[in-house]
Parts: C-alpha cells; sequence; structure tokens
C-alpha cells in the first residue's frame, strides 16, 4: 500500500516518492518550511523531522543552567584553570614585588656563583686579611722609623782657648753619623690600575682607572704593595684592581 505524502496527506506513487526525514514526500511538496522553496537530498537540513533551507534553517539557541553546587564547583575549576584567572591575578598583583622562590639545587648553585663574583667575596678576603695588612704596616713604620731617625748634632766647635803661653788645641770633630736605613730595593714591576679604588684603611692607598703603580711587591694572593706614580702615595692595593704592565 502506498503512503500518504506528509505535506498534502495524497498518495505517494513510487515514481514521485522521496523518503527523508522519517516521511514520504512528493518531489513537488518536499519543500522548506518557510520560504517553500523545493528541495532536494543535496540541499536540505532537517530541523525536528521538517525540511528547511540554508537559509532558513533554525540557529540553535542554549538554555540557560540553574547554578546548582555541582555546577558552581565545575565554573570555579574552570576559571582557576584558564588564562583569566591568571590574569586577574597579575593585573591584582602589579607593584607589589616578588614572592619568595623556593631554593631549588639549580637555584642554590647560581646563588653562589653570584656571591663569588660580588662584592661580598671581596670584603670576605679583605676581613681575612687585614691581619696580613697590620703586620706589613708595623713594619713599614719600623723602616720609616728608621730612614728618618733625628741624627747627632755635630760639634764643630772648638774648646775654650787656652792662655797664649800654651799650644792651641787640635779641633776635635764628631765622627760622621750612620748612613740611615735604606728601602728594600725596588723589584721594577710595574701595573696598571683597571678600576677606580678608595682606600679604605690608613695603610692602603688610593688611586683611579689608569694610574700607573710603580715599585709593586706582591704580598700575598689578593695584596700588593706599591706607589701610586701620579700622586706618589705609597701602600697597599688589591691585585685584582690591577694588571701588570
Amino acid at each position: 500500500m502506498n503512503p500518504p505524502c506528509a505535506r498534502c496527506q495524497k498518495i505517494v506513487y513510487p515514481t514521485e516518492k522521496v523518503n527523508c526525514l522519517d516521511k514520504y514526500w512528493h518531489k513537488a511538496c518536499f519543500q522548506c518550511e518557510i520560504c517553500k522553496m523545493t528541495l532536494n537530498m543535496k540541499n536540505y537540513k532537517g530541523y525536528d523531522k521538517k525540511p528547511y533551507c540554508n537559509a532558513h534553517y533554525p540557529k540553535s539557541s542554549f538554555t540557560a543552567v540553574a547554578d546548582t553546587p555541582e555546577n558552581l564547583r565545575l565554573k570555579k575549576q574552570s576559571k582557576l584553570q584558564s588564562q583569566v584567572q591568571y590574569k586577574e591575578d597579575f593585573e591584582k598583583n602589579k607593584g607589589k614585588g616578588f614572592s619568595a622562590v623556593a631554593n631549588t639545587p639549580e637555584l642554590e648553585r647560581i646563588k653562589k656563583n653570584q656571591e663569588i663574583v660580588s662584592n661580598v667575596k671581596y670584603h670576605e678576603e679583605f676581613e681575612r686579611s687585614k691581619g696580613i695588612s697590620a703586620a706589613s704596616a708595623e713594619r713599614r713604620n719600623s723602616h720609616e722609623t728608621q730612614e728618618y731617625r733625628p741624627q747627632p748634632e755635630r760639634n764643630l766647635g772648638y774648646q775654650p782657648q787656652a792662655p797664649s803661653h800654651q799650644e792651641p788645641p787640635t779641633p776635635v770633630y764628631d765622627p760622621p753619623p750612620a748612613a740611615p736605613y735604606a728601602p728594600p730595593p725596588s723589584t721594577g714591576k710595574r701595573f696598571r690600575a683597571v678600576y677606580d679604588y678608595s682606600a679604605a684603611d690608613d695603610d692602603e692607598i688610593s688611586f683611579q682607572d689608569g694610574d700607573l703603580i710603580i715599585d709593586v711587591q706582591q704580598i700575598d694572593e689578593g695584596w700588593m704593595y706599591g706607589t701610586v706614580e701620579r700622586t706618589g702615595d705609597t701602600g697597599m692595593l688589591p691585585a685584582n684592581y690591577v694588571e701588570a704592565v
């Protein structure tokens, strides 16, 4: 038995039958529900078991979902995982500085390397070498004391003259004073300053980048003793602030 057409309800014969959307249609009755344009199996779109053309196909609209506790939990979890939450926290914490970072082995290694090349390490070496500096200053002070020791005054006068019937006395001169203590011979080493340095103690010297340091003597691995040619000052200086000429 031939079925009825889904639109006109008339009998559909096999030669003009269209089987679509679980219904039977006449070829002329298979039209868009809105504009009545005749459709075929290639250009139709079905919605609610009714044919539509591409222009009048109903658009799907989303329904509002109630804010149940489960939906609120899922929404909060999705928000925390999204970039939106990160941007909000970033804007909120602008200008508040950085938070403390855990001391991982890699960060400890980087921190140690930075400490070695920093000025903190230099000050530690400076404090350690203070004992050597004090001993060197004491030796230098003793040398200067001997070098500038007051000399005895020469007695170039004559003894009081005796009466004329006696022979004139022979002038008596004091022996010449001993030669002052000479400083240790110069090593002749010359260094050039590569940084500015301000003396941190009385036994140190200040110099500027490019100054020539002459008569340099090595005290230990970190300190030297020499004279700044520009100023004439003599004293101790850090070895890592100069280079050999």
